[in-house]
């Protein structure tokens, strides 16, 4: 047995009218909608009339007017629309389309007015109460037309007055190709801001607030849309969603409408036009169909051309540009192949020899070489631009990336990650004499580090003021990785690494010592092998600070051993004092 759903009317106009829409002030915009559809059914030049005063509003418009059975179907069954077709599809030349937009008028009022006439049918004055009832009767005679006249609820005159009815209709309404008046008043402006002639910097300024770095057009014939993306003068958050003024048929549908635009054009706010882009039901949103995903593509391919052409045309402004957001086109050169060519030749990326673009730096090193993260940059930056290595900081958003996929779409572009051999295979072997003359002095070394996993080893390497360097390999990080976890883990995992253990490569962390350094030639050549191991301990220490390397809890203990030998061994003893 089927059954009808029980509807509570109170409900539903509530539940509509409060909750539907983000703000009362859209009341505004519904009104005006329905006029402006009404005036487009009737085909003839229209006025939108709105009159405030103490006890009404009342908004009149000229156009086709409303049958008593019509005003039956339509303003008391929620949901049925006129500007519907018979197969329930939103017919193209109106605005509104879901049947629920006089609804909102609730939000600002309990009783609203419906005062109508169509040509040839009796005029008719429908009656609506926010509790959900509604009377209809005989109206007094007029012209064909509509006129709804709202009697403020109390606490929200202030939503009536005449400073914010003129406001709101200018915001709403001002771009209607229908005259819309407010006490006598014109809001509306006649035409699109972005047609020639404007000022659109100005314009912009009004709008959001700012003046642009640059005003792009835009124009997409399938969607109907034109309009203009203002490029924003300062840094902006890239996570950040900025919102965009879009019109629908000339009605604003909301000030900050999301989605227009691709995330990586956060650099960018736009007012638009549509005639085909469709809105959600409450009017303050676009509805995410397969139109919009192309109007955003479309948009997309015009802000790319809008870059590459300051490319050719104008280097200077747009070395401006990508000062201010050159997040955003590094964001995109991940997906585009033009955008990725433009910031290889135009965005100067870090390196351990200055702020170069990845082409010069092509040019001069042959080989685009970086280090993953930003801490191996800094520990190694130095010592390879003496040994004449070029090394591309990848640590920085997007630049490893960017490196790794320009030698997918060229071929010819060679990629390395750096790795610290890279650095040691630049260093110099110490002459065979001395190489033998230093054996005693490294094996005592080893001893001293050998319990910290380190390897010793002498090399001759710039700059000489450098005594020592402490590399770390990819392949060492990760033993020493295995090994904190293997130590960490209870007997059951513990075995479990302890047997992996036995078929990993050691390959270890190594101390170079440079015998370019004076200093590290004076301590190779002590007699007192005591003060030699806490010399290398020191030196030990040294680079791991240097390099910014993490000071484990052994290392910790191992410079403060150290730091008091050498300070025992330098301070003179007190006669009978017991070290």
């Amino acid at each position: 047995m089927s059954n009808t759903f029980q509807v509570d009317l109170r409900g539903i106009v509530d539940l509509l009218s409060h909750h539907l829409y983000a703000s009362p002030r859209v009341y505004v915009r519904e009104l005006l909608q329905n006029s402006v559809d009404a005036i487009t059914a009737a085909g003839t030049p229209g006025l939108v009339s709105i009159t405030t005063g103490a006890d009404a509003l009342r908004v009149s418009d000229n156009g086709v007017g409303l049958t008593e059975a019509q005003v039956h179907e339509l303003l008391a069954t929620i949901g049925r629309s006129s500007k519907r077709d018979e197969l329930g599809f939103a017919r193209h030349e109106f605005l509104g389309q879901f049947g629920i937009g006089l609804l909102s008028c609730f939000l600002v009022a309990d009783e609203i007015r419906v005062h109508t006439r169509r040509a040839g049918a009796e005029p008719v004055l429908w009656t609506g109460y926010s509790d959900g009832r509604y009377d209809v009767r005989a109206g007094a005679d007029r012209e064909p037309g509509t006129t709804v006249t709202l009697v403020p609820r109390r606490g929200s005159e202030h939503l009536l007055s005449a400073e914010t009815v003129r406001e709101l209709a200018g915001l709403y309404g001002s771009l209607l190709p229908v005259r819309v008046e407010v006490d006598s008043f014109d809001v509306t402006t006649g035409g699109l801001p972005w047609a020639a002639g404007n000022d659109l910097h100005a314009y912009a300024q009004s709008v959001f607030g700012f003046r642009p770095l640059d005003v792009v057009p835009l124009d997409v014939p399938e969607a109907g849309l034109t309009g203009v993306a203002f490029v924003l003068p300062t840094p902006v958050n890239p996570a950040a969603r900025g919102g965009h003024r879009v019109y629908l048929k000339r009605m604003l549908l909301a000030e900050s409408v999301e989605g227009l635009l691709p995330e990586w054009a956060f650099f960018a706010r736009c007012v638009v036009d549509s005639t085909e882009l469709r809105p959600t039901a409450s009017r303050e949103a676009l509805y995410d169909d397969s139109l919009l995903a192309d109007t955003r593509e479309a948009i997309a391919d015009q802000l790319r051309g809008w870059l590459v052409r300051l490319a050719t045309t104008d280097p200077r402004r747009l070395g401006e540009f990508l000062s201010i957001h050159h997040l955003g086109v590094k964001a995109l050169a991940l997906h585009d192949d033009e955008m990725l060519r433009l910031v290889e030749q135009w965005v100067p990326l870090e390196t351990n020899m200055g702020f170069v673009t990845l082409a010069e730096f092509r040019e001069r090193h042959g080989v685009l070489r970086y280090a993953a993260g930003h801490d191996e940059f800094r520990q190694l930056a130095s010592i390879a631009a003496a040994q004449e290595l070029g090394v591309i900081n990848g640590g920085i958003v997007y630049h490893a990336d960017i490196v790794e996929r320009l030698a997918t779409v060229d071929p010819e572009v060679r990629v390395e990650r750096l790795e610290p051999s890279d650095v040691a295979a630049r260093f110099s072997a110490v002459d065979t004499d001395t190489e033998l003359r230093l054996r005693p002095f490294l094996a005592a070394a080893q001893r001293r580090l050998d319990r910290l996993g380190c390897e010793v080893v002498v090399r001759g390497f710039d700059p000489a003021g450098v005594p020592a360097l402490y590399l770390v390999s990819r392949a060492a990080a990760f033993n020493e990785q295995f090994t904190q976890s293997r130590d960490a883990a209870d007997d059951l995992w513990g075995g479990v690494l302890d047997a992996l253990s036995r078929v990993t490569t050691v390959d270890r962390p190594q101390l170079v010592l440079n015998h370019r350094n004076a200093l590290v030639r004076r301590i190779t050549a002590l007699g007192d092998p005591e003060l030699a191991g806490l010399a290398v301990e020191s030196l030990y220490g040294q680079a791991l600070m240097l390099g910014q390397h993490p000071i484990r809890p052994a290392d910790a203990a191992l410079l403060t051993s150290s730091f008091m030998g050498l300070l025992d061994r330098a301070v003179p003893q007190e006669k009978g004092e017991d070290r």
